[in-house]
């Protein structure tokens, strides 16, 4: 009874207009877009496939004054999607600005889309369509992490390379020395390939597990969610760690001293 009594819904009944109205919105729209609708006809999800055959949502959320009031929109997008509305409008115009808003970022989605199909994406595990970063697997226990601008996404990312340093250093250089080649109109990935002179893991030959080891520490891959990010800077060992792992093991040892928000210290395996 409290919890109900605590439903701001309830004390806002919505006139009968607003149900006559959003009816004959999603009739004109056609209800083989409907994705979803609540019982209180306050939200609604429109399904959408753009020029590719991907599948997107869109979920609305409608207040007691539409068509007054614009419902609020959430979609998966890597930028903001703001609706123009007018009290005339219906959901049809919303639907229209989604349709030209998901082809405005289809190079962007075509551009992640063949790197998530043709290489190891070490992070994040199931990407969103919102998601801008990729972790890409170059060999054992190296890795880039690229950022890509979904307005430009032709234009060389910002890249940070994750490795020991006699393995990154190299292709930090590759990438200095060869970013004039980069060539917008080629693809990301070939880019990256041509730029740093590498080929990256191919997911239909090389296993996940042939690059990707667990922590050197807690044993596990995974740890909230993250991939070990830290590797030992000793060509005979290599050996991945988490950030966290690692933090924690070194400020519990008397060797190790600290430097502004670095901690220096030795491998907990080769003791380097």
């Amino acid at each position: 009874e409290i919890a109900l009594k605590n439903t701001q819904d309830l004390h806002i009944p919505r006139p009968p207009e607003y149900y006559s109205c959003l009816v004959r919105d999603l009739e004109i729209l056609g209800w083989n877009k409907v994705a979803y609708v609540d019982t209180g006809l306050a939200t609604i999800k429109l399904k959408a496939e753009d020029s590719c055959g991907r599948q997107h949502l869109i979920t609305l959320k409608l207040n007691a004054k539409y068509p007054t009031e614009p419902p609020d929109c959430l979609v998966d997008f890597p930028v903001q999607f703001a609706v123009s509305w007018m009290p005339q409008n219906s959901l049809i115009d919303i639907y229209n600005q989604f349709l030209a808003a998901l082809e405005s970022l289809k190079e962007f989605w075509d551009a992640m889309d063949e790197i998530d199909g043709q290489t190891w994406v070490l992070e994040p595990e199931n990407p969103a369509r919102a998601a801008t970063t990729r972790r890409i697997a170059i060999g054992a226990n190296v890795s880039v992490n690229i950022e890509v601008d979904p307005r430009h996404p032709n234009m060389l990312p910002e890249c940070y390379f994750l490795g020991a340093d006699h393995v990154v250093n190299p292709l930090r250089m590759k990438l200095n020395d060869n970013m004039h080649l980069w060539d917008p109109e080629i693809s990301l990935l070939q880019n990256l390939k041509d730029l740093l002179e590498i080929d990256f893991p191919s997911r239909a030959v090389i296993e996940k597990s042939d690059f990707a080891k667990d922590c050197g520490i807690c044993y596990a891959y995974r740890l909230d969610g993250s991939a070990p990010d830290q590797v030992c800077d000793d060509p005979r060992c290599g050996q991945p760690f988490h950030q966290a792992c690692l933090y924690e093991w070194l400020q519990g040892l008397p060797s190790s001293r600290q430097s502004f928000n670095v901690i220096f210290g030795e491998c907990p395996y080769c003791n380097k």
